[in-house]
């Protein structure tokens, strides 16, 4: 099993903050991976994918957004989170020089790196890969969450499950394909926004956790050349 590396990002106008970078021997790509909302770069899900994505040879860095740091329960303003994942960006390629970058995460996380991207474009950053984006907030069917896609000019990869309470699928099918050659949709049958199947659909979520590595191992050394 892959160790992961403690190491500090720092950032521009604030405090650093803790990360965690797992990187194989000869990586054929990092995934700068940002935390959801709820939950920090340690979360059980974030460590599964990030040891899944190190067997198929992609590096992660984890890091914390400054509220995590602090132990805030309230999300940083946009503005905040997009310079942490600009800093997260610029130490990754500082560490491993040489090897292509990707940058997105988890729900929030993810979503503050596209915007990150659409305002000025990460350095390095080949492609974009959303796990879970939340479209919307739940119970609130709408697209806006996603306008500033239209400005990003790089691939992005959407990985969904078709429980997902904060992306109504139809829109976000909408979404991915007005973003023509760029979007790719990966659906995932009975999963929610944490990528839980019931038993019942005949999956376990180890299996879907493994399905989401092989995804974006695929997606990924098809544009790492």
């Amino acid at each position: 099993m892959i160790e992961f590396e403690p190491i500090t990002v720092g950032l521009e106008g604030t405090e650093p903050v803790s990360a965690l970078l797992g990187a194989p021997t000869s990586p054929l790509a990092c995934f700068v991976f940002a935390h959801g909302a709820g939950a920090g770069m340690a979360h059980a899900f974030m460590t599964a994918m990030a040891e899944l994505l190190a067997e198929r040879r992609i590096a992660t860095l984890r890091f914390q957004f400054p509220y995590m740091e602090r132990g805030s329960k309230r999300p940083d303003s946009p503005a905040v989170a997009r310079a942490a994942v600009r800093g997260a960006v610029a130490e990754a390629a500082r560490r491993l020089p040489g090897v292509p970058l990707f940058a997105g995460g988890k729900s929030f996380g993810g979503r503050m790196s596209s915007q990150a991207q659409a305002e000025v474009p990460l350095a390095g950053v080949r492609g974009l890969i959303f796990v879970g984006f939340p479209l919307r907030p739940a119970g609130k069917p709408s697209t806006e969450r996603a306008t500033h896609l239209a400005e990003v000019r790089c691939p992005m990869l959407f990985l969904q499950g078709t429980r997902d309470e904060l992306a109504e699928l139809g829109l976000l099918e909408g979404v991915v394909s007005s973003l023509g050659d760029l979007g790719v949709l990966r659906i995932f049958d009975d999963a929610d926004h944490s990528f839980h199947v019931r038993a019942r659909s005949g999956q376990t979520d180890a299996g879907v956790r493994e399905t989401l590595a092989d995804a974006i191992a695929g997606w990924v050394g098809g544009l790492r050349g």
